[in-house]
């Protein structure tokens, strides 16, 4: 038994070198070509397609979780002492969120289960604009299938990440930024880089204990916020960890399509591809009619409205630099609103109906 346990830990190893690998290759190549979001967006199209053509790729989850709480940390900097007096502004989008995610899971619960005859469990939890992890978990505790609740979810955040910051980039003249800027691990102080740390290990506990959504990425991100609008410090983490975590977190979604077979993806995604649409148009929709309501622009109404996944969507901010705390904000309020309310509504659904079929029955 000891024997098969460090042959599946070295076989892990290897397969988790070799991902990266390819990641780093795809992150430096975009890098290389100057394109937005270049080391997540290269490592997760490099990974993906070797997925895709049979490669066993495989990222050990506690390091992408190190690596989420990083990114945590950087989205916690943004947070400045006068982003206070922007907040005001905030309740009208944060109170759109909630409605945007009824739209949308109920426009796309219709759209799997007439086009693509998805069982209503499936088509329920494949359906919400967020919450990948969770989404998949309760979807396969109710009788959904898990599989194609997570490649549909999995296939969302792909195709987002890869549409929003080439749309940004060609379109929109504030974005044309193409990767986090920082300073160098060698010029970090070492009592700042220590805050940071501090930050994110009480960030992490703090979430875990209160069972956040996210916790490697929301506590940390809370307690540095917490610690940058008290003016503790003013830094930033380091780029060089900063985009070896992008090669992580994008090496991570590719690797989600490893070991399933190929007209399964193609099928899946041919589904989430048009509600990924959907939900763009739906995105759209809501920032056209945000816009003068809330002050607020649409490029920063568009990435906090856009239903990629809350790591990733928050990077694309920092990347183009839109309105970090706006944007990464809306997307910790959107994934709440999803884990709490979405199984919450399934529940009472399914014991309205049981008591209904009761009260018939006597």
């Amino acid at each position: 038994m000891v024997n098969i346990a460090r042959l599946t830990s070295r076989t892990d190893l290897r397969r988790l070198v070799f991902t990266l690998s390819v990641g780093a290759v795809g992150g430096a190549l975009f890098f290389a070509l100057n394109m937005p979001l270049a080391w997540m967006m290269g490592a997760m199209v490099f990974t993906t397609t070797a997925s895709m053509m049979g490669a066993r790729l495989y990222v050990l989850p506690s390091l992408r979780g190190l690596m989420v709480t990083v990114l945590g940390i950087l989205l916690g900097s943004a947070f400045t002492p006068d982003i206070l007096e922007q907040a005001t502004h905030w309740p009208i989008t944060l109170a759109a969120m909630l409605l945007y995610i009824v739209v949308a899971t109920g426009m796309l619960y219709w759209y799997f289960r007439k086009l693509f005859g998805y069982d209503k469990v499936t088509a329920y939890f494949s359906a919400t604009p967020g919450g990948l992890s969770e989404m998949t978990i309760v979807g396969g505790a109710f009788g959904g299938d898990d599989r194609t609740i997570a490649l549909v979810h999995g296939s969302r955040i792909l195709l987002v990440v890869l549409v929003i910051p080439f749309w940004f980039r060609f379109t929109q003249d504030g974005g044309a930024g193409v990767s986090f800027t920082g300073p160098s691990l060698l010029d970090s102080a070492p009592i700042d880089i220590g805050i940071l740390v501090l930050g994110a290990v009480v960030g992490t506990l703090i979430g875990k204990f209160l069972r956040l959504p996210a916790y490697r990425l929301v506590g940390p991100m809370v307690a540095t916020a917490a610690m940058q609008i008290a003016g503790v410090t003013e830094s930033v983490p380091p780029y060089e960890i900063v985009f070896v975590a992008q090669v992580v977190v994008g090496s991570a979604i590719g690797a989600r399509f490893a070991g399933i077979a190929l007209q399964r993806i193609f099928r899946t995604m041919a589904a989430s591809a048009g509600a990924t649409v959907l939900l763009l148009v739906c995105t759209v929709g809501f920032t056209l009619a945000l816009v003068p309501l809330s002050g607020m622009g649409f490029a920063p109404l568009t990435l906090a409205f856009a239903p990629g996944g809350l790591a990733e969507m928050s990077l694309i901010a920092i990347s183009l630099g839109i309105e970090t705390a706006f944007v990464a904000t809306h997307h910790v309020a959107r994934v709440v609103m999803i884990v709490i309310g979405v199984p919450l509504v399934f529940r009472t659904k399914q014991r309205v109906t049981a008591g209904n079929r009761t009260d018939s029955g006597r």
